[in-house]
């Protein structure tokens, strides 16, 4: 058995490779025993600080910090197993990827720690009454989720012997390229920024850009999601709706009713007077009409009517409350115009026809009546 053990292969010794499988085995119970360790004893002595930061934090290493328990016991067994360095330096090979792997945890460590920042980012968003910390937060924590991810691949790169320098400057080589095929990129980047500092909408917003009506679910690195009224989901360039005239209806502080009753001609001068009047005093004292302003005007001599012009503002904005004050002024116009005995006329033509007989005429000579 122990001339089967010392039997090489590769240049290593059968024992070796059986030290080495021990080991990693070894190396994965203890990662098991320690993520046993780590719920049921040091979480739980988190959980009884007053403090939310401590028991964020472990949860943000708990996944990391297994897998580093896992990888001590790889490079021990990498010492262990002593690979040859010749005809080809394995040596030299899994030391390299072992520190890439070892960067990468790292990473995984401050990947999993951007929720935490977002965390507390959006919380102290939450606390201020200006909205483009709103907006922030979450391009805050893509662009810190980017950073750590792209330095991450050329901390790994380094390790296998390709200087960062030398990695960026071939960038440069397909610079022109990469930037033709990013210019829309870009523009939409650059368009989400100017989204947040001009802050024509925020999330939640009802808004209206030419064909498109919704509202505002997301304002993110590339795009704008609009939640539309069929409840689909569009998805607009940022570049795009940045450039466009927009109405944002969720910035109205109050709206606005405008409507044209028109009453038939038979309507004398002192019944319209006496109907504009009671239209005026109905909206003075309307409870969801706006007192600030607002008119009511006998103003034209329509094809088919005399039009009077209702010109007020609603106290709200929500789209259902307006709905209903809208109709109860209608209604109550209709009230007042029955009560003065007044018509709602509706388009119609009046065709007079005219027969005129011709005058006899003396020149003519009369036919005989037989």
């Amino acid at each position: 058995m122990a001339e089967w053990f010392n039997n090489d292969f590769l240049g290593i010794s059968i024992g070796r490779y059986a030290t080495a499988l021990g080991i990693m085995l070894a190396a994965y119970i203890c990662k098991k025993i320690f993520a046993i360790l780590f719920t049921r004893v040091i979480l739980p002595l988190a959980q009884r600080t007053s403090k939310e930061l401590d028991d964020r934090f472990l949860t943000c290493l708990q996944k990391p910090a297994e897998f580093l328990v896992f990888l001590i016991g790889l490079f021990i067994a990498l010492q262990v197993l002593q690979l040859p360095s010749e005809p080809f330096d394995f040596a030299r090979l899994a030391t390299a990827l072992l520190k890439a792997v070892v960067i990468f945890d790292v990473a995984w460590f401050l990947f999993n720690l951007v929720d935490m920042v977002d965390h507390y980012l959006g919380s102290w968003a939450a606390r201020t009454e200006s909205t483009l910390d709103d907006h922030l937060a979450p391009l805050i924590r893509k662009t810190l989720r980017i950073f750590i991810v792209v330095m991450a691949g050329l901390m790994a790169i380094q390790t296998f012997g390709y200087p960062v320098t030398g990695v960026l400057a071939s960038l440069g080589i397909g610079g022109l390229a990469f930037a033709l095929a990013a210019k829309d990129t870009v523009s939409n980047i650059f368009g989400s920024l100017m989204i947040i500092f001009d802050r024509p909408f925020q999330v939640g917003d009802w808004v209206k850009a030419g064909e498109l009506e919704g509202t505002v679910e997301e304002v993110g690195f590339r795009s704008t999601k609009i939640r539309t009224f069929a409840k689909t989901l569009i998805c607009v360039p940022n570049n795009i709706i940045a450039n466009m005239a927009l109405d944002n209806y969720s910035r109205m502080p109050k709206r606005r009713i405008r409507l044209t009753v028109g009453v038939s001609y038979q309507t004398t001068p002192a019944l319209m007077r006496e109907a504009v009047s009671r239209i005026r005093e109905l909206l003075r004292t309307h409870p969801a009409i706006d007192q600030e302003f607002f008119l009511v005007n006998f103003t034209d001599f329509g094809a088919s009517s005399l039009d009077i012009m209702v010109y007020c503002f609603t106290g709200t904005t929500v789209w259902a409350d307006y709905l209903d004050a809208r109709e109860d002024v209608c209604l109550k116009i209709m009230d007042i115009l029955e009560e003065l005995g007044l018509e709602i006329a509706f388009p119609s033509t009046t065709v007079y026809l005219r027969h005129d007989d011709p005058e006899p005429d003396p020149a003519r000579p009369r036919l005989a009546e037989s």
